[in-house]
């Protein structure tokens, strides 16, 4: 990915969401402008949700989510809903495809108060709008249009616009933490774990954004701190490193320097720092057999010494003094119900958008389960995690 790539986790995540043989696939087709999704007569034609990052005019960059019909029946059947359902942790906009010849359903009534309960901006977008006699005014959220005849198509896509706008925020990882000129050192280790020939993305989004503020980013591994700060005349204004070289970037640190790290850094972009900061506690009071969840945000081959599958349950150990029982989830598995669990550890979240980390969060809070990301948990188990937060202090 170059530096202006927009990953998916930065995207508008737009699902199409509605009964079988609505006409979301069609839709999903005549809105994009492209054969995203297949399309038949057969009732339940999208098994599973299907998605796709593009640049949707005049939107911008979107991942469009088509789901499967929300009455779909049988043992399969009650899968596939339950796998539409999920997608909602992830949408930023839902549009509710239905069918303009027929009244809204229970289910489909269920679906908008599942939407509103979220607090999620919706559109309720009439299709098949042709084989009505007379078309309404569509107003507010509401719109008819035609996949197979193109009607109302445009201004659907202007209203999802319009909507999707009002749904995203303005974030940024580290620029208003430091000002225009200013030197900050990236400590980026190399080691088997590092993906060959680029960065990894926390690191790309970091740098990204230091050089859009106008300040002055250098990068190092650890093994070269110590001479990268011997060749500076003044000390850097913040050093951010690698969760998994916290501690000796610390000890070689002075402590006047800001130090923090990419994962602490992309906690308060995708998440909320302070309730992860009380999760953070959580880590001293494990006992034997304690459930712990360990959970990352993306799918990646582990390797002989994964972070989440070897080291960190290793320093949990050490650090705790127990034996928990770790469970382990990648990608978009995270569990319903957290009740067995004593904690849940979770990655930087990257490769997630903002509403699924939120979401994760929010299911924790709700189930009183604590949670702290990688990067805060290593510095808690590092004596550093004070030093590693001081310099958000200011911004909760």
């Amino acid at each position: 990915m170059s530096l202006n790539n927009v990953p998916s986790s930065e995207r508008v995540h737009i699902g199409f969401f509605g009964l079988r043989n609505a006409g979301k696939s069609s839709l999903v087709n005549a809105v994009t402008g492209q054969k995203l999704a297949v399309v038949s007569d057969i009732k339940g034609t999208t098994t599973d949700p299907v998605q796709k990052a593009m640049e949707l005019l005049p939107v911008g960059p979107v991942v469009i989510i088509d789901t499967p019909g929300i009455d779909d029946e049988g043992t399969l059947g009650e899968m596939r809903v339950q796998k539409a359902r999920e997608v909602l942790y992830k949408t930023d906009l839902a549009v509710l495809v239905h069918d303009a010849a027929e009244t809204l359903t229970e289910a489909e009534k269920e679906l908008i108060g599942l939407f509103k309960e979220k607090k999620l901006p919706f559109i309720l977008a009439h299709n098949k709008c042709d084989t009505v006699k007379t078309v309404p005014e569509g107003s507010g959220n509401e719109i008819y249009v035609s996949a197979l005849t193109g009607e109302g198509i445009h201004a659907l896509k202007e209203l999802i616009s319009k909507t999707a706008r009002t749904a995203g925020s303005e974030r940024v990882i580290v620029s208003d933490l430091i000002s225009e000129g200013d030197t900050v050192l990236l400590v980026i280790p190399i080691d088997k774990a590092a993906p060959k020939g680029r960065l990894i993305l926390p690191q790309q989004m970091t740098l990204r954004d230091i050089l859009d503020k106008g300040a002055i980013p250098l990068c190092c591994r650890d093994s070269e701190l110590n001479a990268a700060l011997n060749k500076l005349k003044e000390p850097p204004a913040l050093v951010i490193t690698d969760s998994q070289v916290f501690g000796r970037v610390s000890k070689a640190l002075p402590e006047s320097i800001p130090l923090t790290s990419f994962s602490i850094l992309m906690a308060r972009y995708k998440g909320d720092l302070p309730s992860l900061l009380k999760g953070a506690d959580a880590l001293s009071g494990l006992k034997d057999g304690d459930r712990v969840l360990i959970s990352e945000g993306c799918t990646h081959h582990r390797q002989c010494n994964d972070i989440g599958t070897v080291k960190m349950p290793k320093w949990i150990e050490d650090y705790s003094g127990a034996k928990p029982d770790f469970s382990f989830t990648s990608g978009g598995e995270f569990p319903e119900d957290l009740s067995p669990y004593k904690l849940v550890v979770h990655c930087g979240g990257c490769m997630l958008n903002e509403k699924e980390m939120q979401s994760r969060l929010e299911r924790c809070e709700k189930q009183n389960v604590p949670i702290v990301n990688y990067g805060m948990a290593i510095a808690k188990m590092n004596g550093i995690l004070e030093r590693s937060v001081s310099v958000f202090r200011q911004a909760f």
